[in-house]
């Protein structure tokens, strides 16, 4: 069957069944309360009035996803794409998100920007989170630079860690094991061991979290090759969270981590070879907030650095440094009108070995920002804002941002959270070229200017109460100050600009009581020339049911369009299109005691579909795990 057709024949499927369902809904069901949005505005915010489709995952979701990556659930949401999350563990990642590059995503951990400067991109490694210490993740498509500043171009992904039990003493373990297999190598054997134990809890007015987790993962091969050789992977991870309320007005936390990895990685494309990377982040903080009558003021800090090394027949190392300090006052005018007055300032420096000579580059942003938040009585919405960015090498830069909506409530008499919302957005950002590629090996150019987009969206959402939402958007991104690289020049700003276009569809269904159906669909296209890695269209569709409220399953179907990448197993390199693939997965969770104990069990790529995440590089074929969760 062509394939397609198949992932068109299975939405129409998923959507059969909630047009028949629904018609058989529960009207007696219990209205939960509305769903709460924060990192568009950073003010809580109904979903109703927030002018953008931001994708929460909750601490539910997490849980129902025990045993996998933060990559691997990420990837599930739409506009998302990361390559090397379906290969080896230790596999490079590459974030898209509607056609930008890992540049334009910014990560923020407990709101903070974070990314390793001595990326060539800036960006910051996936592979160094654990799902098991996250609480929730917020995800803003599209142009978010006025409020978090450089990177923020194509999406902003916000994640929580977790927070200290309310009890004196918790203790949380997590254990699974599993295989890690490819689909010409179906042996089953137990090759990936994930644990995880905290202990956290909360004595009067002192909250505490310490936490240790490890993964080790064997039996699969980083690259493609005849002699499909092992390429063991191992992570492990130590987090702490103090925190201490002094009044009902003053609060501060202050936290600290280390994750270490290392892995074996193969020379490249179909090219085996025996080498190592090793990689150390260690990260330490702190939050204040100051309430004061309609307002607060917030002050975040961090410092993180990065280690990391290349074991091979060219040997390399890594060294970077970056400080973070965001601090900002909120203030409620009234119930209609907010506003956040801010100062960001970072400092990134990096090691650059040139002519055996160590020398430190460092470059740093100061950027005031003022963002307001309008929502009216009467459906008008609006979120707007402007931020000044001032780098110590190419001088100053303003991006700005205005997000209008408006949501006409739905039978207003007896109000169940139904309304229908039309927003757009008009909103500018910057990238800030890294010190790689200002001052780096390779082809560094210290006279790069920042990379601008331009971005414009404009979508409906409509939602019927808790059991139906369904949200549809248009947007279009323009790239001017390209960064390319020439191999002569080095480093450029491209003349030439980038136009990307898509559209994005989500849907979530509960037509009966205890069944959930969440699905998306995304196109993404360069309007002058076909993106590379980056699938023109892709689908998930989730079936989730309660057999009761400790057992829980579901299904969950993706398919991936076909992408064009570049061969660099060759010399010219040359273009190929890797095929177009559907992945299936299953999932079953069930609780004992209260949820004191709970066991899942996964299967990942139950068809056993053979199929090329990354070219040249193992893609991982079925794949069980089992594991627990205790609570004491």
């Amino acid at each position: 069957m062509n394939k397609k057709t198949s992932v068109f024949g299975v939405l129409c499927l998923g959507m059969s069944i909630f047009g028949f369902a629904q018609q058989q809904a529960d009207s007696t069901k219990v209205e939960q309360l509305e769903e709460v949005v924060i990192s568009d505005s950073r003010f809580k915010l109904k979903r109703e009035n927030s002018g953008k489709t931001v994708i929460k995952i909750s601490k539910e979701e997490i849980e129902r996803n025990q045993g996998k990556t933060v990559s691997e659930l990420i990837n599930t949401k739409s506009g998302i794409e990361i390559n090397g999350s379906r290969s080896n563990a230790g596999q490079s990642l590459g974030v898209y998100v509607r056609g930008g590059r890992n540049r334009q995503v910014l990560v923020l951990i407990d709101g903070v920007q974070t990314g390793d400067p001595s990326q060539i991109n800036g960006q910051y490694d996936f592979r160094l989170l654990n799902l098991n210490q996250i609480e929730s993740i917020e995800i803003i498509k599209g142009a978010a630079s006025t409020l978090y500043g450089s990177g923020a171009a194509a999406a902003v992904i916000n994640i929580t860690t977790k927070k200290a039990s309310e009890e004196k003493v918790n203790v949380n373990l997590s254990s699974s094991i599993g295989t890690n297999q490819s689909e010409a190598d179906q042996n089953y054997n137990i090759a990936d061991f994930q644990n995880s134990v905290s202990v956290n809890g909360t004595v009067n007015k002192f909250t505490y979290r310490t936490a240790f987790s490890h993964q080790f993962a064997d039996g699969l091969s980083a690259a493609i090759t005849d002699e499909n050789e092992k390429d063991p992977y191992s992570k492990y991870g130590i987090d702490v969270n103090l925190g201490y309320e002094f009044s009902s007005a003053f609060s501060l936390n202050v936290y600290g981590n280390i994750t270490d990895i290392d892995s074996d990685y193969d020379g490249g494309a179909f090219f085996d070879a025996d080498n190592e990377f090793k990689s150390e982040q260690s990260r330490a903080g702190l939050a204040t907030r100051y309430k004061y009558g309609k307002g607060s003021v917030n002050l975040n800090a961090a410092y993180s650095k990065y280690d990391r090394e290349f074991i091979s027949d060219y040997p390399s190392t890594f060294d970077s440094e970056s400080y973070v300090l965001d601090v900002y006052n909120k203030y409620v005018f009234n119930k209609t009108f907010y506003t956040i007055v801010g100062l960001n300032a970072i400092e990134n420096s990096a090691l650059f070995e040139k002519e055996a000579i160590l020398s430190e580059e460092t470059y740093t942003n100061i950027d005031p920002y003022l963002n307001f938040v309008y929502v009216s009585d009467f459906g008008l919405n609006v979120n707007a804002g402007a931020r000044l960015n001032s780098h110590s090498e190419y001088g100053e830069h303003l991006t700005y941002n205005v997000n209008p909506s408006y949501a006409w409530r739905l039978n207003d008499e007896q109000f169940r959270g139904q309304y229908v919302k039309a927003f757009g957005s008009y909103s500018t950002s910057f990238i800030t070229p890294s010190l790689s590629q200002l001052f780096g090996v390779f082809g560094p150019n210290p006279e790069l200017k920042p990379e601008e987009n331009v971005t414009i969206e404009g979508g409906l959402e409509f939602r019927q109460s808790n059991e139906f939402r369904v949200s549809a958007l248009y947007f279009n991104r323009e790239e001017t100050n390209f960064f390319i690289y020439d191999f002569t020049l080095g480093y450029l700003n491209s003349e030439e600009k980038v136009k990307t276009q898509g559209v994005e569809l989500e849907i979530y269904a509960s037509p009966i009581k205890n069944l959930d159906i969440t699905a998306n669909y995304t196109f993404v296209e360069n309007k002058e020339n076909v993106a590379v890695r980056i699938p023109k269209h892709k689908a998930n569709l989730q079936l989730g049911y309660d057999f009761s409220e400790s057992t829980y399953a579901s299904i969950a179907y993706q398919y991936t369009h076909d992408r064009l990448v570049n061969d660099f197993s060759t010399w010219p390199a040359t273009q190929v299109t890797l095929e177009s693939f559907s992945l299936v997965n299953l999932y079953f969770g069930h609780s004992f005691k209260n949820e004191k104990f709970k066991i899942f069990a996964g299967v990942d790529n139950v068809l056993n579909e053979e199929y090329s995440d990354l070219l040249g590089f193992v893609s991982r074929g079925r794949n069980v795990r089992l594991g627990f969760n205790l609570n004491l």
